[in-house]
């Protein structure tokens, strides 16, 4: 046995096992793409959106520990090459642990429409980015 002192929720959050009814049910956690663009603060929006190119045209913006700080996304990509990522980053994007219910993202991501939502640990290091698209496809197909 172990004691988790810091909790259920916790627990949950960091997509640990879990048991009871709704442990089958499809999250936020194993469905978002871990292979996403990042960058640290201090580098160049040009860097950036290359990066984004290649994996949803969204950046998230982390620390070396992959603490998520900021996001790019198009409107902050309109910035010269030459400006620094922390002076036009979004600054406290909202985020999702990797035990929400996909539905829950999914209807959440359509009222607000969006096209990816950042997920993270309790501890705010970034899993992954999960795409609405994904999300409404999983919330379809669990239903």
């Amino acid at each position: 046995m172990y004691d988790y002192v810091p909790g259920k929720v916790d627990w949950l959050a960091r997509g640990r096992p879990a048991e009871g009814t709704d442990a089958g049910k499809p999250t936020a956690g194993p469905l978002a793409q871990r292979d996403v663009a990042t960058c640290a603060p201090d580098e160049t929006v040009g860097v950036a959106r290359e990066r984004a190119a290649k994996s949803g045209n969204v950046c998230m913006v982390v620390n070396a520990e992959g603490v998520v700080f900021g996001i790019l996304r198009a409107k902050q990509f309109a910035a010269d090459d030459d400006a620094i990522v922390a002076k036009v980053m979004r600054t406290g994007p909202s985020t999702f642990r990797p035990n929400v219910a996909v539905k829950e993202m999914a209807e959440y991501m359509s009222k607000h429409d969006l096209d990816s939502a950042p997920v993270t640990t309790a501890d705010g290091r970034l899993v992954g980015l999960l795409f609405r698209d994904v999300a409404v496809k999983a919330a379809e197909s669990a239903s």
